[in-house]
């Protein structure tokens, strides 16, 4: 087949989406497919005629994942063109001569159903879930209310916008979580021990986002746990080495511990895997995702939120867990593929 690995963007995620694409990238050539590696705002400058015909390597310019956000302004430099537009130049083009589209994308215009809905009016194919599903997880105020509706345990949560600080006041639980409410990969993700704590992590917030979250910390244990066509894989336990699970010790290798199969009662561990293929419901999400839960020490859970564009990098959470299932990186890749075409027919 011909397929468009779709990556980068303008997100603070921009950085994970170009390593995840590359990884994609080179499994799904490795399956014999025909393959090019695409930046979706930078796009494609040459002849995009018989463009899967060249014999490149597509990410012999794609970067790595450093330990602080991307320079967006750094990366709107390098477009010619409208510095705006999402969309690269000749995107659209190659994107509609694949049998289907890999997105690797992360983060907003990416992850938050705005690609996919352009192309389902493009008739463009492409991976994972549609957009509307896409919308509902991203949006992490509208998650908790689906979450409350279906009876899905998560940690309390106000949603809150600049200014309001008499809801702000309201506030008392502490340690707790300050959170933009689009974000993703933990950028913009603070923890907050006490009220001048949680002004400090509202401040740096609000530079990224003009809604946050405040959610109640759960101290104990995290885990993770993916889903495929309806169907949990086994958990992994994440226990970084120092700190919380942030950007740092998602993507830096050696700063996190990583379980899988996490060490848990097998009766805690199949209540949560239900508990995540609840939520895959719940959001209506096709295809596949993965979601995040803590657990504190009387072995009660919580789910914090849904990824349905979840990381494909060398450290990521889901190859992991299908691996403990003896599914390799490459038949991942295939199978996110097949699944995804099935919701086509």
């Amino acid at each position: 087949m011909k397929i468009v690995v779709l990556a980068g963007g303008i997100s603070t995620e921009r950085d994970v989406s170009l390593v995840t694409g590359t990884m994609i990238y080179h499994a799904v050539r490795k399956k014999g497919h025909e393959a090019i590696l695409l930046d979706v705002y930078l796009g494609y400058e040459g002849d995009v005629c018989n463009i899967f015909a060249m014999d490149r390597d597509w990410s012999e310019n794609f970067g790595r994942i450093t330990e602080c956000n991307p320079d967006i302004a750094a990366v709107k430099a390098q477009r010619r063109g409208n510095p705006d537009c999402v969309i690269g130049p000749k995107v659209i083009e190659i994107c509609a001569q694949a049998d289907i589209v890999f997105l690797a994308l992360h983060g907003q215009n990416g992850e938050d159903g705005k690609i996919q809905a352009m192309f389902d009016l493009l008739d463009i194919r492409y991976t994972g879930t549609d957009y509307l599903s896409s919308a509902l997880a991203m949006d992490k105020a509208i998650t908790k209310e689906l979450f409350h509706k279906y009876k899905i345990p998560t940690p309390k949560a106000i949603t809150i916008c600049k200014n309001e600080q008499q809801l702000i006041d309201t506030w008392n639980i502490f340690p707790c979580i300050v959170k933009v409410n689009c974000g993703g990969s933990s950028v913009g993700v603070y923890r907050a021990d006490d009220r001048e704590q949680l002004d400090a992590a509202l401040e740096k917030a609000y530079e990224l986002e003009d809604r946050v979250l405040i959610e109640q910390y759960i101290d104990g244990r995290e885990f993770s746990i993916g889903v495929i066509d309806g169907k949990a894989l086994p958990l992994i336990e994440i226990a970084p080495k120092v700190g919380f699970y942030d950007y740092k010790n998602k993507y830096q290798a050696g700063t996190t511990v990583e379980t899988c199969p996490a060490e848990l009662d097998a009766n805690v561990a199949r209540a949560m895997q239900s508990c995540a293929e609840t939520v895959y419901r719940a959001l209506r999400l096709k295809t596949y995702a993965r979601m995040d839960f803590r657990m504190d020490d009387e072995y009660k859970f919580y789910c914090l939120e849904a990824n349905t564009l979840p990381g494909m990098t060398p450290t990521s959470l889901l190859p992991q867990e299908a691996a403990a299932v003896g599914m390799s990186f490459e038949d991942l890749c295939q199978r996110i593929i097949d699944s995804s075409l099935e919701k086509y027919k």
